[in-house]
This record gives structure tokens, sequence and C-alpha cells, in this order.
């Protein structure tokens, strides 16, 4: 299974058009890419080929990925600033999935199925690690 397979699976099951289920997996993925440590990831992402590109294309911590500026955008940026990257990554993936006009059921409804896709491609233990290793994105998904 690739990343377009779990973006199709998204999509379908989230109800999202193609572009909005692969900007939202993409982001996902970002955060995991940004948050998320060491070999654990890298294996994670060589199980789901096209994984990594994905997060490079939604990359949540290049210059104006999560909101397109103002108060929110300073807010983040401060905030990443004050936090540390990691947490930075964390936030501006959150402020993109709302911004990109999804409510919180349509958010955690692909959170959750970008998870089982996950569990069904790189296993169930590799996959509890990564996102072990990020705790607060359960959380942020609603999950």
């Amino acid at each position: 299974m690739n990343v377009q397979d779990i973006v199709s699976t998204v999509s379908q099951e989230a109800g999202l058009d193609p572009a909005t289920a692969e900007k939202v997996v993409g982001i996902i993925l970002s955060v995991l890419e940004h948050e998320a440590e060491g070999t654990t990831l890298s294996s994670f992402f060589a199980k789901i080929p096209g994984a990594d590109g994905l997060a490079q294309k939604y990359d949540v911590m290049a210059a104006g990925a999560a909101s397109g500026g103002g108060l929110l955008s300073s807010l983040q940026g401060a905030l990443g600033g004050v936090l540390g990257a990691k947490t930075g990554a964390l936030i501006n993936g959150v402020a993109a999935l709302k911004a990109s006009g999804l409510d919180l059921a349509q958010i955690r409804q692909a959170g959750t199925t970008l998870i089982q896709q996950a569990e069904t491609a790189a296993g169930p233990q590799l996959t509890n690690e990564v996102l072990a290793s990020v705790p607060s994105l359960k959380g942020h998904l609603g999950l």
C-alpha cells in the first residue's frame, strides 16, 4: 500500500474530495516528519512509499504553510519560537488542517482513517511507536 492508496481511502471514508484528502494526509505526515525522530520514523515512511514526498509537499514548517498571515500566523510564530520547532510543527499542522475548511468531525474521521491505513501498511506496532513519539497529535486530531 502506497500513500496514494491511503489518500484514496481517506477521501472515501471521510467524504473529502481527493485534493483535500491529499492535503490532510500530507499535513499529518509532515507533522510526524518534524516531530517524530529517529529510525522509527524512517522505517515507518519506508513502509509507505510516497509518504515522505507527500509530507515534504505539505511541509507545515514552510513559510506561510499554516495560514495566510495575520494574528493567527503571528501567534503560531511566537509559540513555535517559545516552545521550540517541534511544538511549532504541531501548532502549524493543526492550524493548516483548520484552515483547509474542514470541521472537527471531518478532521477526526480523516485522522482515524489515516491511522488505520498506516497500521495496515506499516504494521500496528511501528505505527503506534511513531504516534507515541508525538503524543499530543492524537489529542489534536480528537482521537
